[in-house]
């Protein structure tokens, strides 16, 4: 299933590292990494979805996706100016990229119903696997207090997004 394949493919970084990883967990210029690069994937899935999309309510979502995404990459990138941090790239950032590139090439095959059904199931994935992500590594991974703080002012935000999505994937008959 696209959806799977997609997402887990990228996300599979977060619950899969080495039992050191584990341990230590994702630093936080490597969770300023992972939180622009995880933004900018679903921005840049949006920004593709508004332009191909007929659908309204597909339409609707996406545009939601690149503002709210948007907003969060830019409340991101303030803390780490005014911290002093340079996100650093690592296996998870690098992959979420890449699973995003992925996702864009398989949208890209694809046209009307079927296209709305594979953005739409890969936001539900996408989303759940985020939030995963959020609960489970990169909020305890968070050592500094401002850091943690936005990855929990904005987690309702994408539990949002995740049932936003869940809902048009109903409407489109899922």
């Amino acid at each position: 299933m696209i959806k799977t394949t997609l997402v887990g493919g990228a996300l599979a970084a977060f619950l899969t590292l080495t039992p050191a990883a584990q341990a230590a967990g994702p630093t936080d210029p490597q969770i300023a990494a992972i939180v622009v690069t995880a933004n900018q994937v679903d921005i840049d899935a949006g920004k593709f979805a508004a332009r191909k999309t007929r659908t309204k309510g597909v339409a609707e979502f996406a545009q939601l996706m690149v503002a709210d995404h948007t907003g969060v990459n830019a409340a991101a990138v303030a803390l780490v100016t005014r911290l002093h941090v340079t996100p650093e790239s690592n296996a998870t950032s690098d992959s979420l990229k890449k699973g995003g590139d992925e996702n864009l090439a398989v949208l890209r095959g694809l046209k009307g119903k079927a296209f709305d059904k594979a953005y739409v199931d890969h936001e539900v994935a996408y989303h759940q696997s985020v939030l995963d992500a959020v609960d489970q590594t990169l909020i305890p991974s968070a050592q500094n207090a401002d850091l943690k703080a936005l990855l929990q002012k904005y987690r309702p935000a994408f539990a949002a997004h995740l049932e936003h999505a869940k809902q048009l994937q109903m409407t489109l008959g899922h």
